[in-house]
């Protein structure tokens, strides 16, 4: 396989496990505030507690790996998306923050305040995600010498607003699925209720975002006639959201995060599908655009790459089940807790 191509594809695995994996830690942020009383914020924070940062290493890795392999698209994504980044760490940080300090104090006022924090933060992170990858699928202004020559505020279109609220809704979903995993009683009645709520505005979403996208980028489908076998992952895509509904009228949470993880993980792949072969899509001249091609690093660098990973990855995949395996279960309040 080619490098290029294999190294393209690796950074649609390592986008996956972020979004599939810190997805549903966001989710649980944006739903913060729907709990009733302190008892059941700290078990929703509790939930996510072992795991959040772990999950955005993921984050960290993917963004290591686009510099590693296409250091040209990454120059230019950091130029384009400067103020988003720095907008977009600030939550991540004031996320993080929000988790640490908020028990610290015994202040209802304290906690509050960190509260709002945690959930501000938690649909801001996750709107900006979905911004950027509407932005990517319009394209952006950029020129022949591949720099942007846009402006912060035209990159808040609304298509790319509409795919920024789908991703909030689908880690809304997708957060409530998880956090019916691990709680119980009453608490696990309402947040049901809460995915049966997120997933009606999700199916929405997405099918408004589908019909914007044939309209807006007739270009999604291109590859679709090339490799006929993206309409599996489509349809893949399709029966795993259908499951979502199935599994929560029978009372199965693990099956229904199990296709909400499905569903993510296929809706990458059709991002990825309609992307490719380019990186960063130049609305000035398709021309111009950044792909696999010529915005990669050397094929001895590739290589180089691909060893790594192929060590490197097993282990954190085996780190993140160990760790999954460890604090499985409901969650249970305790002196050290948040």
């Amino acid at each position: 396989m080619d490098l290029r191509v294999l190294w393209f594809m690796l950074l649609g695995v390592l986008l996956t496990g972020y979004a599939v994996l810190d997805g549903f830690d966001l989710g649980v942020g944006i739903l913060h505030l729907g709990a009733r009383d302190d008892r059941e914020r700290r078990i929703f924070l509790n939930s996510i507690g072992p795991l959040w940062d772990g999950n955005e290493v993921w984050l960290v890795t993917f963004g290591g790996a686009l510099f590693a392999a296409f250091p040209e698209a990454y120059a230019t994504a950091f130029s384009a998306f400067y103020l988003a980044f720095m907008l977009l760490l600030f939550a991540l940080i004031l996320r993080a923050v929000s988790i640490e300090f908020r028990s610290k104090r015994d202040s209802a006022a304290w906690r509050a305040f960190w509260d709002a924090g945690f959930f501000a933060a938690s649909l801001a992170a996750a709107l900006l995600f979905g911004v950027a990858v509407g932005d990517a699928m319009l394209g952006i202004p950029i020129t022949a010498d591949h720099e942007f020559a846009g402006t912060f505020l035209g990159l808040l279109r609304p298509y790319a607003l509409l795919v920024g609220a789908l991703n909030v809704s689908l880690l809304a979903l997708h957060g409530s699925l998880y956090l019916q995993l691990k709680t119980e009683g009453e608490l696990q009645r309402r947040v049901r209720r809460w995915s049966w709520l997120a997933f009606g505005a999700f199916l929405t979403l997405d099918l408004v975002t589908t019909i914007a996208t044939l309209a807006r980028v007739p270009l999604a489908l291109s590859n679709f006639g090339r490799l006929p076998w993206l309409w599996a992952v489509a349809a893949a895509s399709v029966l795993a959201l259908a499951g979502i509904p199935g599994a929560l009228y029978l009372r199965r949470p693990g099956w229904a995060f199990l296709s909400s993880a499905a569903a993510i993980a296929s809706l990458v792949a059709l991002f990825g599908a309609a992307l490719y072969p380019n990186l960063i899509v130049s609305s000035l001249d398709p021309a111009w655009s950044l792909t696999v091609a010529n915005a990669a690093s050397s094929e001895k660098t590739l290589g180089i790459m691909a060893v790594l990973a192929a060590l490197g990855l097993p282990l954190v995949l085996g780190y993140t089940a160990v760790i999954y395996w460890v604090f499985r279960g409901k969650v249970e309040l305790g002196r050290m807790s948040y």
